[in-house]
């Protein structure tokens, strides 16, 4: 018996072509928000560190364009390299993010140039190259991934906005807010155990550790029907969560005293309430919106002291994936089709995750919302291989983040763009990381009753 899953792609005739174009339109919409990312600050800007966790806005830009080069031009369309003598430079395994300000980086002229001159090139490679012959290139899979890296990319230069001072340089629209009848929905949703199919074998453009699909079984289980919400946390935080050792991991409680933490990243108290600084502005903490920047060990405790626990990776893509009336994985919780605006909030269309409740037309089969953007969701599981994982293209994607180190969060934020986000894609990071748009809903065994 095999695990299967809907999405297979075309690979030749008229399904290819459409393929042709969606790679045609990943790359573009992700130079767009590339360019805007990049061009709403002055040059000083572009070239400064603005925090030791992360790049300066210039070396990602020509990274995007060397690794765009390294992957489209040269091995799938067979040209002498551009410029070899930055490979080094803009290679994010030779130098960690804190030593790049020191590297020859291209200055933000020189490096909107060769990104140009790549992207002219790749155009021209993507138009000519069929799609089909090999794994790199069978349904556009090598052009696929370019365009996710690059999204990826824009959400880490996004957070390097949120961590520069100075005042606003991006705009957007606030999201939606939730339903009228947000009062009514049910704190939790039951999720039925038994076996369903995790990962994915057939998605066009799925990464190596999304694969291979295959049968993972898990018990009844209970989940959050929203994610946690500032109000609900700022309530841990009254009790005495940063100051009680009971809710806590023993690393997790040593890094808290170590750094002095009392509140999620960008929080403050001032006259009373809680403040918190969001690109650019500082503006008080919604009550009703999904807890933000907060690390693995915060969202461990919270459960904990909420008398539940974070659900583990694979009770996080059952109740975003599976439908008990069809026995079937979908792509997305709501179905098979590509999200749209009534979905999810993705695509940084909005700087700020929506209320709890929002994008009804986003639910699970079973009710639960939000599964997807908004806020990267820990779980928690450890980043391990599936059964049968083989790395492709690369190791250093993800085969070398393997282990205990890293923790997998699922659903994407409002900063990640639907090409790289789907019910299978997995994110990982270390359980200290706050500055990443992240925060989390509970779960609990069905047997056991907890706090709520």
């Amino acid at each position: 018996m095999t695990a299967t899953d809907p999405a297979a792609g075309p690979a030749s005739g008229d399904g290819a072509e459409a393929l042709r174009q969606r790679a045609v339109d990943a790359l573009i919409a992700a130079r767009e928000r590339t360019s805007t990312l990049t061009s709403c600050v002055e040059e000083p800007d572009l070239t400064a560190q603005h925090s030791p966790l992360m790049s300066p806005l210039v070396w990602d830009l020509a990274h995007i364009g060397n690794q765009e080069e390294l992957w489209l031009l040269r091995a799938v369309g067979g040209h002498e390299a551009l410029r070899p003598d930055i490979d080094k430079v803009y290679d994010a395994f030779e130098h960690p993010r804190a030593e790049r300000p020191s590297l020859p980086l291209l200055p933000p002229a020189e490096a909107r140039g060769y990104v140009a001159d790549v992207r002219t090139r790749v155009l021209d490679v993507l138009e000519r190259t069929p799609l089909r012959g090999g794994p790199l290139v069978d349904a556009g899979f090598a052009f696929g991934m370019i365009a996710q890296h690059e999204q990826q990319h824009d959400e880490t230069m996004l957070i390097t906005h949120q961590l520069r001072r100075g005042p606003a340089a991006l705009t957007a629209p606030p999201p939606p807010g939730p339903p009228a009848n947000e009062a009514a929905l049910p704190a939790e949703v039951l999720v039925p155990g038994g076996p369903f199919t995790m990962g994915s074998s057939t998605e066009p453009w799925a990464l190596d550790n999304e694969r291979p699909g295959h049968f993972c079984d898990v018990p009844d289980f209970f989940i959050d029907t929203v994610p946690v919400a500032n109000g609900a946390y700022a309530r841990f935080i009254e009790d005495g969560g940063y100051d009680d050792p009971r809710w806590w991991t023993p690393q997790g409680w040593a890094y808290i005293r170590e750094h002095a933490l009392v509140a999620p990243l960008f929080w403050q108290r001032e006259g009373g309430q809680w403040l918190r600084r969001r690109f650019g502005a500082v503006e008080p903490v919604p009550a009703q919106e999904p807890v933000l920047h907060v690390s693995w060990y915060e969202a461990d405790a919270y459960a904990r002291w909420a008398g539940r626990r974070l659900p583990t990776e694979a009770e996080w893509e059952k109740a975003a994936r599976h439908d008990p009336a069809t026995g079937r994985s979908r792509r997305y919780p709501w179905g098979d089709a590509d999200p749209s605006a009534e979905h999810a909030n993705l695509g940084q269309r909005h700087l700020q995750p929506a209320p709890v409740g929002a994008y009804p037309e986003g639910a699970s089969p079973l009710g639960v919302r939000q599964l997807m953007g908004d806020v990267w969701e820990w779980t928690a599981s450890d980043f391990l291989a599936y059964p049968g994982f083989a790395p492709f293209p690369y190791r250093e994607y993800s085969q070398v983040f393997f282990g205990s180190a890293h923790k997998v969060l699922r659903g994407g934020s409002f900063a990640v763009d639907p090409v790289a986000c789907r019910g299978t894609f997995r994110n990982w990071d270390l359980p200290i990381r706050r500055q990443i748009f992240s925060g989390f809903r509970t779960a609990r065994d069905a047997a056991r009753e907890g706090r709520r």
